[in-house]
């Protein structure tokens, strides 16, 4: 019972994490690789979502052109309760001409939540691949997940 409650306060710290940096879609809010380990969470969206007070908090800059992405790893436990867990997190974006960015993350940890940030430039209608390596703290594997998504300069 007290990891069922310890795994209830850790989701509803990443939803209110999510509505806070502006992750009010659902749909995004969903994109997950999961195994019979782990479920990753992942979510990219401009950065002008968040609100100022957030953004400084967490050492972000909102601007038009700029996306933030946003990371979460969760332990699969055997009672079927999920913990956070660190990772080492890095990756790149890549445009339709193959222009690169590496991809810096910082992870943070407030109360029940781990999770890890970066930020990247785009230009208005960016089809960009994502690509991101992770690798869980207490694991010897790193997982690979790749996305498309087209931003849009506000």
């Amino acid at each position: 019972m007290f990891k069922y409650l310890k795994t209830k306060t850790y989701l509803t710290s990443l939803i209110a994490l999510a509505l806070s940096l502006g992750m009010i879609s659902f749909s995004q809010a969903e994109q997950m690789f999961s195994d019979d380990r782990y479920e990753i969470h992942y979510n990219a969206f401009n950065s002008t979502m968040i609100p100022a007070e957030v953004a400084s908090r967490h050492g972000l800059t909102r601007s038009g052109n700029r996306a933030l992405i946003n990371i979460a790893v969760l332990e699969k436990q055997q009672d079927g309760s999920t913990l956070p867990v660190s990772a080492e997190v890095s990756g790149d974006t890549r445009n339709i001409v193959q222009q690169r960015q590496n991809l810096s993350f910082n992870e943070v940890q407030e109360a029940n939540a781990i999770y890890s940030i970066s930020s990247f430039q785009f230009t208005n209608e960016d089809l960009l691949t994502i690509t991101l390596k992770v690798k869980p703290e207490s694991s010897d594997q790193t997982y690979t997940i790749e996305l498309q998504q087209t931003f849009y300069v506000d």
